[in-house]
C-alpha cells in the first residue's frame, strides 16, 4: 500500500473524524473525480439556489465580526452519500487560519445535512466524485456560497 493517495486530492479515511459506515464507490468503481478532472457541474438537486435558500432559513452566523473563507470538501459516492469531510478556514488575506471555530463548526453540520447531491455517471459508469463549498463570511455572517 503507497503512502500516496492515488489522486492529487483524494482524501483518506480518519478513524477520528469519519462515519465508518460511508463507503466510496465499489472496487469496480473506485474512480473518485476531483473538481478538476470534469466534476464541473453542480450536482444538487435544485441547484446552488436550493442551498443558499436553505442557507438563509438556517440563519447560520457569527457572535463576532469575522471576515473570511470556510471552505467545506467531501466526496459524493455513487450513491448520493457524502463523507470524509474536511474543512478548512482563511482569513480575508487568505492565509490558513480558524477565526471562529464554532462558526466552522455550524457550517461543517450544516454541509452535512445537504441531501440532494445527485450521482455522477461516466460513460455508462457510475463515479464518486469530490465537491466543496466555500463560505465567504464578511462581519460575521454569510455573504456567499462558492462555486
Amino acid at each position: 500500500m503507497s503512502k500516496y493517495p492515488a489522486t492529487v486530492g483524494d482524501i483518506e479515511f480518519d478513524e477520528k473524524l469519519d462515519d465508518p459506515a460511508f463507503e466510496k464507490c465499489s472496487r469496480e468503481k473506485r474512480m473518485s473525480i476531483q473538481y478538476y478532472q470534469g466534476a464541473r457541474q453542480f450536482d444538487y438537486k435544485g441547484e446552488k439556489l436550493a442551498i443558499i435558500e436553505k442557507l438563509e432559513k438556517e440563519k447560520i452566523s457569527s457572535g463576532t465580526k469575522i471576515s473570511g473563507y470556510i471552505t467545506v470538501r467531501f466526496l459524493v459516492n455513487c450513491e448520493g452519500k457524502t463523507g470524509l469531510f474536511r474543512v478548512q478556514q482563511m482569513n480575508a488575506e487568505l492565509k490558513e487560519t480558524v477565526p471562529d471555530k464554532i462558526l466552522g463548526e455550524k457550517l461543517l453540520r450544516f454541509t452535512k445535512s445537504l441531501d440532494g447531491w445527485l450521482p455522477k455517471e461516466i460513460r455508462g459508469l457510475k463515479t464518486g466524485y469530490y465537491q466543496y463549498l466555500t463560505y465567504k463570511i464578511e462581519d460575521g455572517k454569510v455573504s456567499e456560497v462558492l462555486p
